[in-house]
């Protein structure tokens, strides 16, 4: 039995990391050709060269920090809006006309890379807080609120604050869409066991009955208990019986979904022939129409199809009689693979299928429409009372095998 594992990653984070990185790089040289233009107004350049050489070694060492969100520690937040704060705090002392004009400090725009790294780790709440203690700073820098510092720190204070409020609802959407996705692989989880279960057990459970109720005496109350075993069967089938088959996850990288998907038997990934797997099928009762070429499938699909059209001919055994005639006729065109089920029993009354539906009868619904929707293809029942049942099953090339 091989397993065979499909990890989907999805994170609409991951790109505003990679952007911060490349902010805090380009940010440093700016904050460095500002004081390297502008040396001579400043009375301690010292200050600024030591500062400056702090923190360009801080942020390239840093980088691998800033690369996604479990890299980014809390500890590490904390150290590095600290040394933005203490830059902007040094900035007097750098530069004694700094609170006079309304210079750049000394980090300049390279703080705002800390305030969004908080944005970006915890959401518009932690951005608030980091931006307020740079609002703080600033002003404190400056002796007194000025109209360009008032502007600077409302504009930081309200861009990490949006960029935090975005990545709380990129994050929410990412785990809507992660259960999204667990619901529908336990959908098509339960599908898949139903029509191997319709295949086989309610098939056998459904013919003892039969035979029981014929043969009677003792055989008549094993096919009673059979029947009764076959209603519970399909309610517990229909109520959801399932494995878990996914599960999803909120890392550092995204929301994480992982399909853990069980095959019966290897699948090396080379074509099958559909008609190697129908020609068994044949008989005296059966006719069997094929092209002389190989129809080449993926094996997923060319057992899903073959399944479907194994469940077809057994509706006929059982609503057509044992004597009925079916016929195979498979049909290898560019864009699509079409297979044709076709009986010449009494038909199907109109509304009969919605009402087997109803009693959890899921025989087409599941083991033929069920198959073929998942492959990406389609099949059509068409029957007329009297005239016999034909039940065609198509399946596009270009998406057969690719849902599996």
């Amino acid at each position: 039995m091989a397993k065979r594992e499909r990890v989907v990653r999805m994170s609409v984070e991951q790109p505003l990391w990679r952007a911060l990185t490349g902010y805090r790089v380009i940010t440093t040289a700016y904050a460095v050709l500002i004081f390297a233009f502008g040396w001579e107004r400043y009375e301690r350049p010292w200050i600024a060269v030591g500062y400056l050489t702090v923190m360009s070694v801080w942020t390239l060492a840093t980088l691998p920090r800033v690369a996604n969100a479990a890299s980014c520690t809390k500890r590490f937040l904390v150290a590095d809006l600290s040394i933005a704060l203490v830059g902007i705090l040094l900035t007097p002392l750098a530069d004694t006309h700094a609170q006079t004009i309304d210079g750049p400090t000394l980090p300049s725009i390279w703080t705002a890379g800390s305030v969004l790294a908080y944005a970006i780790k915890g959401g518009w709440r932690w951005a608030g807080f980091a931006s307020t203690l740079v609002a703080a700073a600033n002003i404190v820098e400056r002796g007194h609120p000025t109209r360009d510092t008032l502007h600077n720190v409302l504009l930081v204070w309200v861009a990490s604050i949006a960029v935090g409020y975005i990545v709380e609802v990129a994050r929410a959407s990412e785990r809507t869409l992660a259960r999204a996705l667990e619901i529908e692989a336990a959908t098509r989880e339960r599908e898949r066991l139903a029509r191997d279960i319709h295949d086989s057990v309610l098939q056998v459970l459904a013919m003892v009955q039969r035979r029981g109720t014929a043969l009677g005496g003792e055989a008549a109350e094993l096919g009673r208990m059979a029947g009764e075993q076959e209603v519970a069967l399909r309610t517990l089938v229909a109520g959801g019986l399932t494995r878990p088959s996914l599960v999803s996850e909120d890392e550092s990288e995204g929301a994480v979904v992982r399909v853990v998907e069980v095959d019966d038997e290897p699948d090396d990934g080379t074509p099958v022939d559909l008609r190697l797997l129908l020609a068994p099928r044949a008989g005296a009762r059966v006719t069997f129409a094929e092209p002389g070429a190989p129809v080449l499938l993926p094996p997923p699909a060319a057992r899903e199809l073959a399944a479907a059209v194994g469940a077809a001919l057994d509706n006929v055994r059982v609503h057509a009689g044992e004597e009925a005639q079916a016929w195979i006729l498979v049909e290898d065109w560019t864009d699509e693979v079409i297979v044709t089920v076709r009986d010449d029993g009494p038909g199907i009354p109109e509304g009969r299928l919605a009402q087997a539906e109803g009693e959890g009868r899921m025989g087409v619904a599941l083991s033929i429409r069920g198959r073929l929707r998942d492959l990406g293809g389609s099949a059509e029942l068409i029957s007329v009372p009297g005239q016999g049942t034909e039940v065609e099953l198509k399946v596009p090339r270009g998406k057969a095998g690719q849902e599996r």
